[in-house]
């Protein structure tokens, strides 16, 4: 089992967290919440709003979310799901869980991204629902709306 750190839409009562719980896609077990230890740009952009943490260590805040423990077969689900390596790339990186314990947990970073989007607004915390307005919308979502 891996640790992977989600900080998005997979994270529990979010859009995509189904992902997750599909026996299909592999397994994954909820470990822990946590938060990273250094800091980054988390944002929500494109006419998705899909939320993005950006490759940037240093700027923005630390990140609230959930480690999942995950098998071989959901982290290729997970890779596959976020494009890894060609949009996303996962990479490990140190998170601190409640207990003040810090661990290692794969996390989906964008590498590469528009300057723009240094510009945006820098979240801690990701909810599709928050009062920033932009909701998630997934692709039949916009299909249906256009």
């Amino acid at each position: 089992m891996e640790p992977v750190f989600v900080y998005g839409t997979l994270k529990q009562n979010q859009p995509n967290y189904y992902h997750l719980n599909d026996t299909k896609n592999g397994c994954a077990v909820f470990r822990s919440v946590a938060i990273t230890v250094n800091k980054y740009p988390l944002v929500i952009s494109t006419k998705y709003n899909i939320p993005f943490l950006l490759q940037n260590e240093g700027t923005g805040h630390e990140i609230k979310g959930e480690v999942y423990d995950v098998d071989t077969k959901m982290l290729e689900y997970l890779d596959d799901f976020e494009n890894h390596p060609n949009f996303y790339k996962r990479q490990k990186t140190q998170v601190k869980l409640p207990n003040d314990d810090i661990i290692d947990c794969w996390i989906y970073f964008l590498p590469n991204y528009p300057d723009s989007f240094l510009d945006l607004q820098y979240f801690d915390n990701y909810d599709s629902c928050g009062e920033h307005g932009l909701a998630y919308v997934t692709s039949e979502d916009l299909q249906l709306l256009e």
